[in-house]
Formats: structure tokens, sequence, C-alpha cells
């Protein structure tokens, strides 16, 4: 289920690039109560795409901005609660993250739902029916403490 994070330069410093996919990441899988789910950690892959300075607009004008977008099978973000609690969490990480020089109102969250039966896992397209089978087997990692 990939995320593209979208940036200005110099939203974020370069060390916590990483931080924030760990962190998104780490919240969808939360919000979406498979944290560990050994199937779903390895499938949550991300991209992030850095936009110059004076090229990311608002009402036509440069501005800085930070998007957040997933693409997901259509249960995922299926539910209120799960669209509030991540668009919140998302934003929060990002402004902490940039020092909270980046204004939370400039950040920004959506979902694109996948036409069901063309979710690719291990080389094969599968339903919402059959990937959720597959995410069912996928045993939470025991965590140390």
């Amino acid at each position: 289920m990939p995320l593209t994070l979208t940036l200005t330069d110099k939203i974020l410093p370069e060390a916590k690039i990483d931080v924030a996919v760990k962190r998104l990441t780490d919240s969808m899988l939360k919000w979406h109560e498979l944290t560990g789910n050994t199937v779903m950690t390895p499938n949550v892959t991300a991209n992030v795409q850095i936009v110059e300075q004076g090229r990311s607009y608002s009402g036509g004008v440069p501005f800085n901005g930070a998007w957040v977008e997933w693409k997901v099978p259509s249960f995922a973000f299926a539910s209120r609660e799960s669209q509030r609690g991540f668009g919140q969490e998302a934003t929060d990480i990002l402004h902490e993250l940039s020092g909270g020089k980046q204004p939370k109102d400039n950040i920004y969250f959506n979902v694109v739902h996948t036409v069901d039966g063309s979710w690719n896992l291990d080389g094969k397209a599968m339903s919402n029916e059959e990937l959720g089978a597959v995410i069912a087997t996928g045993a939470p990692v025991a965590t140390a403490k």
C-alpha cells in the first residue's frame, strides 16, 4: 500500500524525512489495527517527492506544502475514525518534524482507492476478499520490551 509523501524542499530537514516515512507508516498500520502484521508491514511502501521551492502552489501562488497520499484497497481508511485519526496524526507528525515551522493548514492528506481485484501482492492481482484473507495470516511480530 504505497504512500507518496510530497514535500516542498526544506519543509523537513533531510535527516527527518526517513523518520517521517517510518512514523506515517506506523500510524497507518496502527489505525488499521495491523501493527506488526508480518504480511502488511513489508507491503507498506513509500516514495518521497521533493518539489523545489517556488514550484508548489496554493490558489496559483507559490507556497510551502506537504502532501500525504495513500493508494489502498477500498477497505482501507473506510471508517471516519481511521480517516480523522490518521489525518490528525499525520498532520501532527509533519508539523512536529518541521520544528513547528510548517503550518498545519498547509499539510494535506488524501486516499486513492483502487478498483477491487486490481491490488497486486506477491505478483498476483487479488480481490479485496483475497487480500483480506492473506493479510489475516500475518501474525504480529513479537516486540522486545
